[in-house]
């Protein structure tokens, strides 16, 4: 049993509670203006993401000797919340950036890769991406069929990968500056197994096939296909062995299901905020809405959900370590509740606000629109459920023994 009489979940210490303000003001000040903008246009606002490097926050799990911040899963799950609350797409992209790449990086590369690539991320000076999915395998990673083959002093790597959040900085033109990369390699004697390579935008052989447009949400994210054509990578850029991948994907995937469900809880957060200001203001014969028992019910559902939501979440990330797998369990958990109770929410909010919750003034349908991914993204919510039945069956005692 843990004492919680002094202990508070959501900032346990006063550097969680500076860090908490710190992002909630930069979003007032930088993120909400630009919000609406961005998402029409369909880009990502990289010199936003730049500003948050500049204050520590692009690095924010990466140890300080690589110029991070060498924060814990429950910093992440604030920064995501708080960002998320305004800007869910913008949020998406840095989440990409900070946890798929960076923290990647971090936790999985030797230290010679670390000190060349961990500095620029955590800057932002340059920008960061990770890729598993193809055009036909999404959440099949073991059916990939990108292939790097082992030469004398580098790999050759041919295949494509598809839904690549930040795989273009621009129109569709450049990558992003460093990527991390999912490949098949020959095992022995002829199995494939998964490795992981580190990819910068020079490399000859590696580029954009398409920036995808016309998303239903998450707009303010570039999301792109990336191609390897002979792509010429050294051998120093294989991460750890080759066929370790599984470990590394477990070690970095459970920690962006916790960010993805913290995403949920920001968009959960803010579409509760609005249907109640509005329930509070907006009269119907003769009386404010939020006196209508449908409308009520709405409000008071919503609320518990949140509120059960973001304990569960900041729990799960109280208990998570960064540099070891074998938590899939509530990695899953969270984010399976928590999508659905962010996409949920922001629908009750459309609905309380009628007409008004369907056009971009209100912001409630942008959130809604962004919210639709996170059941898809980082694993579906069909993925989750099938983890998680798989690692109750062989941990009974997790239910039993709670």
């Amino acid at each position: 049993m843990h004492a919680f009489s002094d202990f508070d979940l959501f900032n346990p210490g006063e550097e969680y509670q500076m860090l908490r303000k710190t992002v909630r003001d930069f979003v007032a000040r930088e993120v909400e203006p630009q919000a609406q903008e961005y998402d029409s246009k369909e880009e990502f606002n990289i010199g936003l993401l730049r500003k948050l490097g500049g204050l520590g926050l692009t690095g924010l799990t990466v140890p300080a000797q690589y110029g991070g911040a060498g924060m814990d899963a429950t910093a992440v799950v604030i920064v995501h919340e708080e960002l998320a609350s305004s800007d869910p797409g913008f949020c998406l992209a840095y989440l990409a950036h900070t946890i798929l790449c960076a923290n990647n990086i971090a936790v999985n590369a030797n230290p010679g890769q670390c000190k060349k690539y961990l500095p620029a991320l955590c800057s932002a000076d340059a920008i960061g991406a990770m890729a598993i999915s193809e055009p036909g395998s999404g959440t099949d990673v073991l059916g990939m069929s990108c292939i790097a083959e082992k030469k004398s002093d580098h790999y050759i790597v041919n295949g494509r990968k598809m839904w690549i959040t930040n795989g273009t900085i621009d129109d569709g033109k450049t990558p992003c500056d460093t990527l991390v990369l999912y490949a098949l390699t020959k095992g022995s004697p002829d199995k494939k197994r998964v490795s992981t390579f580190i990819i910068e935008a020079g490399f000859e052989g590696f580029s954009v096939g398409q920036k995808i447009t016309g998303k239903t949400g998450m707009r303010a994210s570039n999301t792109a296909e990336l191609c390897f054509d002979n792509c010429k990578v050294p051998l120093e850029n294989l991460v750890d062995e080759e066929g370790e991948s599984l470990t590394h994907m477990m070690r970095n995937l459970e920690l962006e299901r916790v960010a993805l469900a913290a995403m949920s809880l920001g968009i959960a957060r803010r579409s509760l905020e609005i249907m109640i200001k509005y329930a509070d203001e907006r009269k119907a014969f003769g009386r404010k809405i939020a006196e209508f028992g449908q409308i009520q019910r709405y409000i008071g559902q919503s609320y518990a959900e949140y509120r059960a939501a973001r304990s569960y979440v900041y729990n799960t990330a109280r208990e998570m370590k960064l540099d070891s797998a074998g938590q899939r369990l509530d990695s899953d958990g969270v984010k399976l509740f928590a999508a659905r109770a962010g996409k949920t929410i922001a629908d009750r909010a459309i609905q309380v606000l009628g007409g008004y919750g369907y056009v971009r003034e209100y912001v409630v349908e942008r959130l809604w629109r962004d919210a639709k991914l996170l059941e898809i993204g980082g694993g579906t919510i069909e993925a989750h459920q099938k983890n998680i039945t798989r690692d109750l069956l062989k941990q009974t005692d997790k239910i039993i023994n709670f």
